[in-house]
């Protein structure tokens, strides 16, 4: 692999010229040095011999030749790590990618490698005809320009959907009718589909020129296949590529309708194995919550498979009035019944035949179907629970016997009216013979299996003639007498067979259409079903619920996604029309999974052709254009020769204007090559911020500083506090200049570590829990500015969390207070009393409260003082060095560009907003006048004196 290309290389050759441009740099020397004229210097130097330079330095000739090479390599256009190109031959260029489920996981990679493909088609200035396998039908290909390719590309995503090359292919090949010569480019998702062969005949006709096959290198996809939810355990079928072939584990989840994970299974492949069977050993009722399982690690719409009412297991009750003949189990009513249903229900049966007892036992179990084998009359207590059962949605399956043939008809447990006695066919004493089954309506729930020839009725209960017997029947003889009718009851379906449920009126239930009969009747009881009034089910149209989408994720359905035809007759394939994932309402849903139980992952295969193959892997592109830093060093090195030449004259060792004007041409070699990236400016010389210079400070900087009386804020790296804390004390500078006759500057930010402290009255700070630590240093600087008779205001904002002064529970800010006052000197400390200064400084204040009210506002208690009365008055005009608050004073001073305040304080209340703005006020003009308001012993003098 090259890991250096050049897009000009013959401008190499201009490094043959290096060698001359040697020979004049050599005989070009630096202009010599000049003097002013200093008669001492001159007389110094008068016995020296004349020294004139006849070359240039070897070095700076060095320099100069390595900036030369430099620009003709920035002109040969170097790339690094260059790619393969893609040759188009002048003509279009045809990508035809795939973007259906499998290519999900890694489709930004396709995406970039498409890009590649297209650039490289812009650069020919070639046209490009752009297909996705998974796209509308009506999408349009092209041509187009490359520009608009990439536009589409990019809007271009992956489909929860197979590829559907055999129509793309197509209309690719009907638009390369008029471009002959293209070349084609096959991006695939590496799986196979039908009809891949003829849909690459078709592409790669007469009109294509040369083919460019991209495939996965490996194919490490997985998918669901299957569910089976089993007496004792839930099955899960999980499939992978046929090419991948060394063992492997996956694990899955099983999922519940808020999408909890409830239980979570194996897949464990075997060397070579492509399919794996995952096992759920979890309760009944827990594998009934089971609403998706989801493979771990695969981003794609196979590796999920949502469940419907299909996929779990109902309980079913058994009731005959028939005891069980241990040594003849085959002429048991139950015994076909239960061998029917066993594989795909979980039965229950009741303790006694008694059916005043047996009834409210399986009601008890809450079965979603019952089966009642020749049961004639009910006793009125079971039947009415029966009944409410049924109307509630259950679902009741009947079969005839000499009890139910005897039996009056029950109009509410019967789908139609019955003749007494039986129908006897066959016999010694009847002309008929057994019959056949007939064709199963269309319109009934077996709609779609065979009728069984092998089947023949010699004995069965008929149904009494009603206009709409037909509207009832499910099945019928071939004599068009009912074999299955049905009806509903409510919400729920009731069904008799009009034959035993043994092998004694019919063959029938030792024939395999009677386990899929029942298994039919078990899939309505689970509302898998729409059963109208007359008790058919018919083809249905559901509207998308939740669709799957190509990450696997569980999303809303698209404006695409059309209904959902399920019933006789109706396809179930998975298309952009219908993409995978739940058809229905809130009230019942039908599950579209992406791959059928039968889904085998295969490989891809190259397709044969005559035409030139290429072959490219999906990669992003690594290459990089080495011309632009190519040219920023031979700048740079051209200001290192200018700076050398000026030195080499003497520039720098003269002063006056020539030595300003060295170093003005000094910075802006320095402000070039920051320009460029080269050059950063070194800590120590940080830039001025809010108009006050930081770090060393000359005379001129501090006058300036101590202009303006101005606030200070510690600056605590995280820009949105100190955004509030700059917002909050320009919200109370402007309070301070409409309110008073002081006119604060602007507040400065400062930092505790390395700037000067002493310009400022009042520094607030804001604790900061995320921050880092001061350090030694910076503590001890802030502990000097205190006791020099500065003050620092800390507000730890954080009443709502634990407050100021409370042990044993303190919030992150109040601790990291704790830390930092641990290494300060700070005297005892006490609410503000109600007779202290700052409740009477400028307004008349009873608390302090911020964006938050409750936390005192703390200062230096007045311990000397023994009359409470006097407190004020003994403290002397100091004020106090520190003072802590919870009650985020900056949050409530805080105002916008426009005067508006930022945030919102805590009560809502408009008039916390004034006390707060009133209480920087006070505690301004408490830094600033001192306690002076305190001095009631001068009040009578000053008062004698005004005559008062």
């Amino acid at each position: 692999m090259n890991f250096l290309a050049f897009g000009q290389p013959l401008v190499l050759f201009g490094l043959l010229a290096l060698p001359v441009i040697w020979w004049l740099l050599r005989l070009t020397p630096p202009k010599p040095q000049t003097e002013v004229f200093p008669p001492l210097r001159i007389l110094m130097r008068v016995l020296k011999p004349e020294e004139t330079p006849h070359q240039s330095p070897w070095w700076l000739t060095l320099l100069r030749l390595m900036m030369a090479a430099l620009v003709i390599f920035a002109l040969a256009d170097p790339v690094f790590n260059p790619r393969e190109r893609l040759e188009t031959g002048g003509g279009a260029v045809a990508i035809v990618m795939d973007n259906g489920w499998a290519t999900a996981d890694d489709w930004d990679l396709r995406v970039a490698t498409a890009e590649r493909l297209i650039a490289d088609a812009g650069a020919s200035e070639a046209p490009v005809i752009l297909a996705f396998t998974a796209d509308k039908p009506n999408a349009e290909i092209g041509p187009f320009d490359a520009e608009q390719a990439v536009d589409r590309l990019r809007a271009a995503e992956p489909r929860p959907v197979p590829a559907d090359r055999a129509s793309v292919y197509g209309r690719v090949a009907a638009a390369l009718e008029t471009a002959p010569g293209t070349t084609v480019a096959v991006l695939t998702d590496g799986l196979a589909t039908a009809g891949d062969q003829a849909a690459f005949s078709a592409l790669l006709a007469e009109n294509a020129g040369r083919l460019v096959w991209i495939e996965p290198e490996r194919l490490t996809m997985a998918g669901l296949t299957a569910v089976d939810n089993q007496p004792d355990a839930f099955l899960a079928t999980a499939v992978r590529p046929a090419g991948d072939t060394a063992p492997r584990q996956l694990t899955a989840g099983a999922f519940d309708d808020r999408g909890r994970r409830i239980a979570d299974t194996v897949f464990t492949f075997g060397l070579g194995e492509t399919t794996a069977v995952g096992e759920i050993r979890v309760p009944f009722e827990l594998r009934n919550d089971f609403a998706a399982i989801r493979l771990d690690g695969e981003n794609q719409a196979a590796a999920v498979r949502v469940l419907d009412e299909n996929s779990r297991r109902r309980r079913v009750g058994l009731i005959s009035q028939s005891e069980a003949d241990q040594a003849q189990p085959l002429l048991s009513p139950l015994y076909y019944i239960r061998r029917a249903l066993q594989p795909f229900a979980d039965l229950v049966e009741p303790s006694t035949p008694d059916l005043a007892e047996a009834i409210p036992q399986i009601l008890e179990q809450k079965p979603a179907m019952i089966v009642m084998a020749d049961v004639g009359t009910l006793p009125d207590n079971a039947r009415d629970a029966l009944i409410d059962w049924l109307n509630e949605g259950g679902t009741l399956v009947r079969f005839a016997g000499s009890r139910l043939a005897a039996a009056e008809n029950d109009p509410e447990l019967l789908p139609v009216r019955l003749r007494l006695g039986e129908r006897s066919l066959g016999g010694s004493l009847s002309w008929t013979e057994p019959q056949a089954v007939a064709e199963f309506p269309a319109s009934g729930p077996f709609s779609d299996l065979t009728p069984p020839r092998e089947v023949s009725v010699a004995r069965q209960v008929l149904a009494e003639p009603t206009p709409d017997l037909f509207e009832h029947t499910w099945a019928s003889l071939a004599d068009g007498t009912p074999l299955v009718t049905g009806a509903r009851r409510g919400d729920g379906t009731l069904v008799l067979f009009h034959v035993t449920p043994e092998a004694t009126w019919s063959n029938l239930p030792i024939s395999g259409s009677f386990v899929e009969m029942l298994r039919r009747v078990v899939q309505l009881s689970r509302n898998q079903g729409v059963i109208d009034a007359s008790g058919r089910s018919g083809e249905q149209s559901l509207a998308p619920y939740r669709m799957i989408a190509a990450n696997g994720a569980l999303v809303p359905p698209p404006a695409d996604a059309e209904p959902l035809l399920v019933g006789a007759g109706a396809s179930r394939g998975v298309t952009i029309a219908n993409p995978p994932g739940l058809y229905g309402t809130d009230e019942g849903v039908v599950a579209h999974n992406l791959l059928p139980a039968d889904a085998v992952l295969s490989p891809i295969e190259r397709p044969e052709t005559s035409l030139p193959v290429s072959e490219f892997a999906y990669a992003a592109d690594e290459s990089r254009d080495l011309k632009g830093l190519l040219v920023a060093l031979a700048l740079a090195l051209m200001v290192l020769d200018t700076l050398a030449v000026f030195w080499m004259g003497g520039i720098f060792r003269r002063g006056g204007r020539m030595g300003r004007r060295a170093a003005g041409s000094a910075a802006a070699g320095l402000l070039a090559l920051a320009a460029l990236g080269l050059v950063v400016l070194a800590p120590g010389h940080a830039l001025a911020q809010d108009g006050v210079p930081q770090g060393g400070m000359n005379d001129v900087d501090a006058v300036d500083a101590v202009s303006k009386t101005r606030i200070a804020y510690v600056l605590t790296g995280d820009s949105s506090v100190d955004a509030v804390s700059r917002a909050g004390l320009s919200g109370l500078t402007r309070f301070l200049i409409e309110k008073t006759a002081l006119e604060p500057g602007q507040p400065a930010g400062i930092d505790v570590e390395t700037d000067e402290l002493s310009f400022y009255p009042l520094i607030y700070w804001p604790i900061d829990e995320t921050s880092a630590m001061p350090s030694q240093a910076a503590i001890a600087r802030v502990d000097a500015y205190m006791q020099q008779g500065g003050t620092v205001l800390f507000d730890t904002r954080d009443q709502f969390s634990t407050g100021i002064g409370l042990s044993g529970s303190a919030s992150p800010a109040t601790q990291r207070l704790r830390d930092i006052v641990a290494g300060l000197n700070v005297p005892p400390l006490e609410p503000v009393p109600d007779d202290h200064v700052l409740t009477k400084s400028f307004y008349i204040l009873q608390n302090f409260p911020g964006r938050y009210n409750g936390s005192p506002l703390w200062v230096e208690a007045s311990l000397d003082a023994s009359n409470v009365e006097e407190r004020p008055v003994r403290t002397g005009d100091g004020v106090s060095p520190i003072m802590i608050t919870a009650n985020d004073f900056a949050g409530a001073w805080a105002i916008d560009a426009s005067g508006d305040p930022l945030l919102p304080t805590v009560p809502a209340d408009p008039m916390q907003r004034v006390y707060a703005l009133r209480s920087g006020v006070n505690i301004m003009m408490y830094m600033l006048t001192g306690n002076y308001k305190s001095d009631q012993v001068h009040v009578p003098i000053l008062l004698e004196r005004l005559g008062q």
